[in-house]
């Protein structure tokens, strides 16, 4: 998406010729092949392990730290892959954001028009809120984890990302309608004259 966001503000009269189907498959293809391979080194290293007596997950869905807590065995190899998985696989995506959003930056300061500069901040908005909301609390969670930090706060963050930020992806998506901002403010006058 952000190379997407990229073309369409830095390159917008060669969008179509550079966003083909070829490349869109490709952009798939590769974000399935990575994602698949990342989750099987996972289930992999995960087989090697021995539990202790209780098998009680204490979280809400199967979580690979929670896991690791509940392994007898010696896990310094799991982790070890968590966050060289984690760099690669989160990391680096994210520089590619940032660096995609320099270059948004850059082209949108050359904007000669108020209008032409709030269409591009509104385009690049949605997408940057959606993406600040996830990696903040995926980087907490697998990059630096804190061995002091609750199990309550491990599972409201990853309520925070596997939960809020998709439930939230599109309704922040749709904030760029008109029809959809004028029935929001709609609504919140409509609360705020009920609260009165």
């Amino acid at each position: 998406m952000a190379y997407d966001q990229y073309v369409a503000i830095c390159h917008p009269l060669h969008y179509s010729t550079i966003m083909g189907q070829g490349l869109c498959t490709l952009l798939v293809t590769v974000s399935w092949i990575l994602s698949c391979t990342n989750a099987l080194c996972h289930t992999l290293l995960l087989t090697q392990l021995s539990f202790c007596a209780d098998h009680t997950i204490p979280h809400f869905f199967c979580d690979l730290g929670a896991l690791l807590k509940l392994s007898c065995s010696d896990t310094s190899l799991n982790k070890l892959a968590i966050f060289t998985a984690g760099v690669a696989v989160i990391i680096l995506p994210l520089v590619y954001i940032l660096i995609s959003y320099g270059c948004f930056g850059a082209t949108i300061l050359k904007v000669p028009s108020a209008k032409g500069i709030c269409k591009a901040l509104s385009t690049c908005g949605s997408h940057l809120s959606v993406v600040s909301l996830y990696y903040r609390t995926i980087i907490g969670l697998y990059i630096f984890p804190s061995s002091s930090t609750s199990g309550d706060k491990i599972t409201i963050a990853s309520v925070m990302y596997t939960v809020v930020t998709p439930l939230l992806n599109p309704f922040i998506y749709s904030l760029r309608n008109r029809d959809m901002m004028g029935a929001l403010e709609r609504l919140l006058h409509r609360a705020k004259v009920l609260s009165q």
